[in-house]
């Protein structure tokens, strides 16, 4: 069997077109990631794999994969945007005086037996020092708000730093999902 130059030259080239997508799609759309660690629980477990979605601005409860300051990369759900008020009275949240919801912690919450899940803080009581979250920022909890490294420990985070939004569970196949709000 002969090949062909131009056989040779066309699975070449076909190879490189795949090669440069696949590099423009992980570096500027889409790139895996895998949870390290239980600050996420019970939304998330250690060891699951998640696609991370690089474009659009990140929402309110949004889960967000972002650069933290110890040059790892966190994900945490976005709580506070930029000029929020955060507040936690009485394991409520609060923003903006007005109180909400969360359902994603409603599992977690149902487990305790000695209650808070959040503990009572406003931003001061923050690295963010300030009355707001600032300009730029977004302010941060993982939903394990009681094991979880976040926004009251590290600040508010410059939006610069997100890496882009997650929802998607891909691994374990048994466990794959699309994570709601």
């Amino acid at each position: 069997m002969i090949i062909k130059q131009e056989e040779i030259w066309g699975w070449g080239k076909a190879f490189l077109i795949a090669i440069v997508l696949a590099f423009i799609v992980r570096t500027f759309l889409l790139s895996p990631i895998i949870v390290d660690g239980a600050s996420m629980n019970s939304t998330l477990q250690d060891k699951e794999r998640m696609i991370v979605v690089k474009i659009g601005e990140p929402q309110r409860f949004d889960i967000v994969v972002f650069h933290a300051p110890d040059k790892k990369d966190y994900i945490k759900r976005v709580i506070g945007l930029p000029g929020d008020h955060i507040e936690y009275k009485n394991d409520t949240l609060y923003i903006n005086g007005i109180s909400y919801d969360e359902p994603y912690l409603d599992n977690h919450k149902a487990t305790l037996i000695d209650a808070p899940l959040t503990e009572s803080f406003t931003l001061f009581d923050t690295p963010v020092k300030s009355e707001t979250v600032p300009e730029g920022h977004i302010f941060v909890l993982g939903d394990n708000r009681r094991y979880s490294e976040d926004s009251r420990h590290i600040g508010a985070i410059p939006i610069d730093n997100i890496v882009g939004t997650t929802n998607m569970v891909y691994w374990p196949l048994n466990e794959m999902e699309i994570i709601g709000k």
